[in-house]
């Protein structure tokens, strides 16, 4: 590749005005000139750790913000993620972002699951930039084979990355496994909470909010050993009420019950097509899915946060949201014998019914 500098590529004098033109070929679906904005930096002399996290990520975050302003559609978001991916690769592939591991080993994965891979490989590109040998596993991990991945490489900690909250009974199962064997685990991502609260919850040795905070924390010193004998329950009693596995069990039943239900609540459903239809069926069910997510944790401010956030999103979509209140008077209709699941969904009702911006349906 050429290192000469061409008056589209003048050298840039702030890692925004990069990001800014790595965000112009990103949202033309340009990967190669998203490509060569990234390897233009580098050979400028912009190092990779911040190109990684200033650059790529910050471009990155952008991408999901115009998603939920609905200023771009899902494939949209999915192509500029795909770019972004492989702009990560072409930096690691870059010179100056080869060092020679010269720390212990690392596992990078995502829960299983949890499709959003770039913060872990982020993360893994940054813990090599470092000096760490990194196994990075990429999305969906299931905990048996990442333990089986842990007994072949002796890794002196885990790194698990997660942004759905839905998925956190899955982390909680991953961090259990991997302490039952001595590994420390730390944790990121979305799910776990801006503050880390259900990274505590759910045990884990440490939490970082971001990768550059996950790779300070390792270089501090190791992880403390976990207690091998450990146990959910230990962390989370009121599962001990079984509402969590109730509800997770029978969720697809729950879906089919209000859906129909729904119907007769709100007339307008009949004259739905058959994709309205689809996704009023997957809207209830992702409704299924954090009132679980929230027994699981024991905090309803958990679902009020997604049902307010869906309720904007759809407004942003500019979809009256009626339907909203009158699907989760159902699903406590239906979950009436279940004290806790009864209470959070009553707090999502009154928190659409306070929240100004909660104009959207689930259509």
């Amino acid at each position: 590749m050429s290192t000469s500098t061409s008056p589209a590529f003048a050298a840039p004098t702030h890692t925004r005005e990069i990001a800014g033109r790595l965000w112009n070929a990103v949202a033309a679906g340009d990967e190669h000139t998203a490509t060569d904005v990234v390897l233009r930096a580098l050979d400028e002399g912009l190092d990779p750790e911040t190109v990684l996290l200033d650059v790529i990520a910050t471009v990155q975050v952008r991408v999901g913000e115009e998603w939920a302003a609905n200023r771009i559609s899902v494939a949209q978001e999915h192509a500029a993620t795909a770019i972004n991916e492989r702009a990560v690769t072409a930096l690691a592939l870059h010179p100056t972002a080869r060092p020679t591991p010269s720390r212990g080993r690392i596992t990078v994965a995502c829960v299983d699951g949890e499709w959003h891979a770039l913060p872990a490989r982020l993360l893994a590109e940054v813990l090599r930039l470092r000096g760490w040998q990194v196994d990075y596993l990429g999305a969906q991990v299931p905990a048996p084979h990442l333990i089986s991945h842990l007994h072949t490489t002796k890794a002196d900690a885990v790194a698990l990355s997660s942004s759905i909250p839905t998925r956190l009974p899955a982390a909680h199962a991953a961090i259990t496994a991997c302490q039952a064997i001595g590994v420390p685990v730390l944790v990121g991502g979305a799910a776990f909470g801006s503050d880390g609260r259900y990274a505590q919850l759910l045990g884990a040795q440490a939490w970082a909010p971001d990768a550059r905070a996950a790779a300070d924390r390792l270089a501090e010193g190791p992880l403390p050993r976990p207690q091998t004998d450990h146990q959910e329950l230990d962390d989370l009693p009121h599962l001990a009420d079984q509402e969590y596995t109730l509800v997770a069990r029978n969720s697809d039943s729950l879906v089919r019950t209000v859906f129909l239900a729904l119907q007769d609540a709100l007339p307008a459903m009949h004259a739905y097509d058959d994709m309205q239809r689809e996704r009023t069926a997957e809207d209830l069910a992702r409704i299924v899915e954090f009132l679980a997510a929230a027994l699981y944790l024991g905090d309803e401010d958990l679902f009020t946060r997604f049902i307010t956030w869906t309720a904007r999103i759809l407004r942003a979509r500019k979809v009256p949201a009626q339907s909203l209140p009158p699907a989760l008077n159902l699903f406590a209709r239906e979950l009436k014998d279940f004290p806790r699941a009864s209470r959070v969904l009553k707090r999502g009702i009154e928190a659409l019914t306070t929240d100004h911006t909660a104009a959207g349906t689930l259509a």
